[in-house]
């Protein structure tokens, strides 16, 4: 039964779900949410069956090749590649089309990741510089974008729209750094020839775009294939869904006045087809015209912007929580933990201590010696408030740790500190974006 928008009850049900799903702040819920049931079950009677899921071996077979390996690997290893492919679509549209393309509006964000990258793991070198522990200095040098936008957007109206774009930019450009940090220094034995082979098929993707491939399963087919080659050449392979991202055209091919007069055009002959036989129905001339005007909308849009949009909420309410479901589970009651407790240190310290002073530091030199300026209408209590923001590693602290340290009792100090650190950054940001909203700077 339709209602008088021509909504239907199941579309009328619904729609609090896809309203739900496109306000920011859902998915730092829902990754929350995944991460306090991860911690829930690994302290909990069910921690065996946990852990047991998490160990099992999981294959898939094609044309006589067996790939097998245990569930938490193919949520960190492979899902999340799909996430790190999102972050590289990010990361081309924001220097070719967004704030990190016009250099001067860019050099802010990128010396405020650069201080919160150097400044969080030079503290942590400092309380862990010798053995194992050591390996960690690249865990608190991230920032969790989900969480941090999510943190601003409940804040709503009080923060300024330019304090979103500044920590949208300062997160797009710190998770290039964490991505070069992993590919050069959390990177086993390399294997030569698989990286070749792979360097191979990225050219071809770089030629089919110049070559006007704009079909997205080109991409997604050679991408799997440059996932495998990474797999086996010691590089982690989620570095390899950044690298196959930046292949994909990001070009329109219809621009403004072309793509107006054609749906122009589009839409008359869609009111000037004859009508259907019976209501609630469509013509053969309304569907032609109704499948030339999404012709002309593909034509006017992207593949990167495409894939971004589709696999967004993918990522969002899928993938990440998931992989927080899967990693922020760590036992409290064990002491293994205890005696690393230096880890668990030295990460709080780099997130809730370096990397505000490291943002807003690098931020105000930038502004100071004249290669940045602060955005308009922004405060520094608003902008100290967002480096604060910065602070919350959890999604790429996370992964960076698991691929540091294979002590699980260093894994798991290193996971305490990525979270109660997270908390407390979140925390201290909101009450100072909050205070800096009431007293009107």
């Amino acid at each position: 039964m339709k209602t008088s928008d021509g909504s239907t009850a199941i579309e009328r049900f619904l729609r609090p779900v896809e309203e739900f799903a496109k306000i920011q702040s859902s998915g730092g819920l829902v990754l929350l949410a995944c991460a306090v049931a991860g911690m829930l079950l690994a302290n909990s009677r069910w921690s065996t069956v946990y852990e047991s899921v998490l160990h099992a071996n999981l294959g898939v077979s094609a044309i006589g090749w067996t790939l097998a390996k245990p569930v938490h690997f193919w949520i960190n290893d492979a899902l999340m590649a799909v996430f790190f492919f999102v972050v590289g679509l990010e990361i081309k549209r924001e220097m070719l089309a967004g704030e990190l393309s016009r250099p001067r509006q860019a050099m802010l964000p990128i010396a405020g990741a650069v201080g919160g990258m150097l400044l969080p793991a030079a503290l942590f070198l400092a309380l862990n510089h010798g053995g194992e522990a050591a390996r960690g200095w690249g865990v608190p040098m991230a920032t969790d974008i989900a969480f941090a936008i999510g943190v601003m957007a409940l804040l709503g109206s009080r923060v300024p729209p330019q304090l979103k774009v500044f920590l949208t930019a300062l997160a797009i450009v710190d998770d290039l750094g964490a991505v070069l940090v992993i590919a050069l220094f959390y990177t086993a034995e390399l294997h030569w020839g698989a990286l070749a082979i792979a360097a191979v098929l990225l050219a071809g993707l770089v030629a089919a775009n110049r070559m006007g491939v704009r079909t997205p399963a080109v991409y997604a087919g050679v991408g799997v294939m440059v996932w495998l080659l990474f797999l086996a050449s010691g590089v982690h392979a989620t570095v390899a869904g950044v690298l196959v991202a930046l292949t994909v055209p990001a070009r329109v091919r219809l621009d403004r006045t072309g793509f107006i007069d054609a749906a122009h055009g589009h839409v008359h002959a869609f009111a000037d087809a004859e009508p259907p036989a019976r209501p609630g129905f469509a013509s053969a001339g309304q569907l032609d015209a109704i499948y030339d005007l999404e012709r002309t909308c593909e034509r006017a849009g992207t593949p990167l912007n495409r894939l971004e949009h589709a696999l967004h909420p993918w990522v969002s309410f899928g993938i990440m929580p998931l992989f927080a479901l899967a990693n922020a589970g760590v036992r409290l009651g064990g002491g293994g933990a205890l005696g690393h407790a230096l880890v668990a240190a030295g990460v709080a310290l780099g997130l809730v201590v370096g990397k505000p002073l490291g943002i807003a530091g690098f931020s105000w030199l930038a502004i100071r010696f004249g290669v940045a300026e602060r955005p308009a209408d922004v405060s520094w209590t608003q902008l100290v408030g967002v480096a604060c923001l910065g602070g919350i590693g959890f999604t790429m602290a996370l992964f960076i740790a698991a691929l540091a340290f294979e002590s699980e009792a260093a894994l798991a100090a290193a996971k305490i500190g990525v979270l109660s650190a997270s908390l407390v950054a979140a925390a201290i940001g909101s009450v100072v974006l909050a205070r800096a909203a009431r007293a009107g700077r």
